[in-house]
């Protein structure tokens, strides 16, 4: 893990289950400042992701048609199996399996399954961010180098 996916996530992940009231999970949601959470099962391999229920999910599915957040779960509003990335996996697998499923955000699993964490899009940006500054400020450092060497 040491150079995976898995070392850079946010490991303090919220969940809620499948049972959760989306009222619940809005609140969970505003408490934490977070947009999404992980929506989980408990299996004798540990916290397994089975969805992520979204701020923007609650807002199409419960809030718009008028329904109560109170009545509506989680677990009906899940639209699609969740998309997840072994804690292992580099930068590069993480964008293209990203990029080909269509999501912002995936939970991090252990080898059998477990969540460990959750990777978004601002996370990897934030992390290509120090080293594409640094490919962007060569040129200039590298005339500084030779006005300074070769004068």
């Amino acid at each position: 893990m040491e150079t995976g996916i898995g070392r850079f996530c946010v490991h303090n992940v919220f969940t809620v289950t499948r049972s959760t009231t989306t009222g619940e999970a809005a609140a969970l949601m505003r408490k934490h400042h977070v947009g999404a959470l992980v929506v989980v099962e408990e299996t004798r391999d540990g916290t397994v992701p089975v969805g992520l229920v979204t701020d923007r999910d609650i807002v199409v599915e419960v809030v718009a048609p008028g329904l109560s957040a109170q009545a509506v779960k989680v677990g009906e509003i899940v639209q699609r199996p969740v998309v997840t990335i072994p804690e292992d996996a580099g930068y590069a697998e993480t964008v293209r399996h990203m990029s080909v499923n269509g999501v912002r955000r995936m939970p991090v699993v252990d080898a059998r399954g477990a969540l460990v964490g959750l990777i978004t899009i601002d996370d990897i940006l934030h992390q290509l961010a120090a080293p594409l500054l640094a490919l962007a400020e060569l040129a200039g450092t590298e005339r500084h180098y030779e006005i300074g060497t070769r004068p």
